[in-house]
């Protein structure tokens, strides 16, 4: 077996205010092995999305501890965690958040030219997964002449450019119809294999349960065996 690209230990998640306290996440326990893909299921409102903002470092942990790759990510610093983000982590949201004013290529490129990559680099890699995701010939697009599976695939190809550890995928086909969810789905799971990466998945579609090779659902705040 390999080494865990992620793993947590007793992570809960409580907000506390001046009239209640609120348990989001109870006891959370797992491991993701490198190249493995984890799909997490669940109703609307049952912690999903909180999940995997701990993960991402946009929250911490009430307790316990996330590790991925080297970082202890519930005890980053600011800077560190932007590190992390850059370092580790490939996002696919619900909405896809391209940017407008750049064509879907350049949208692809930022996170690598952020990253510090020349231009020719960035461009190199970008056109690598532009083609992954079956799109070079919409290459100098911008987004609002795309539709709305297109402006999702240059997501995943964008979340794939710095060569993360591990992707993030939260609810990625939400917002589009029957026959596109299903088209970027496949190319989600097809596109990650292929570059051998680790994907966490939240999502309430019971039908991508099977594509993973772990599936676990969380109810009630807690993670339970389908």
């Amino acid at each position: 077996m390999s080494e865990p690209v992620l793993t947590l230990k007793d992570v809960s998640k409580t907000y506390t205010s001046s009239s209640e306290k609120l348990t989001i996440l109870r006891n959370i326990s797992f491991s993701v092995e490198a190249g493995k893909i984890l799909v997490i299921t669940g109703e609307s409102g049952s912690g999903k999305s909180t999940l995997l903002n701990l993960i991402g470092g946009l929250d911490s942990p009430s307790s316990g501890t996330i590790e991925a790759g080297r970082y202890n990510v519930g005890a980053l610093r600011e800077e560190e965690l932007t590190r992390y983000r850059r370092n580790v982590l490939g996002l696919v949201f619900q909405f896809h958040y391209l940017l407008r004013e750049f064509t879907a290529l350049e949208n692809i490129m930022l996170p690598a030219l952020i990253a510090g990559l020349s231009r020719g680099e960035a461009w190199e890699k970008a056109e690598a997964l532009i083609a992954d995701v079956g799109l070079s010939e919409r290459r100098e697009h911008y987004p609002p002449t795309l539709s709305g599976g297109e402006r999702q695939r240059i997501a995943v190809a964008r979340a794939l450019v710095n060569d993360p550890l591990l992707v993030l995928a939260d609810e990625p086909t939400g917002n589009l119809d029957e026959g596109n969810s299903r088209m970027v789905e496949a190319l989600l799971f097809s596109v990650v294999r292929k570059h051998g990466k680790t994907l966490v998945l939240v999502t309430h579609d019971r039908q991508l349960a099977g594509q993973g090779d772990t599936h676990y659902i969380l109810h009630n705040g807690e993670l339970v065996s389908p």
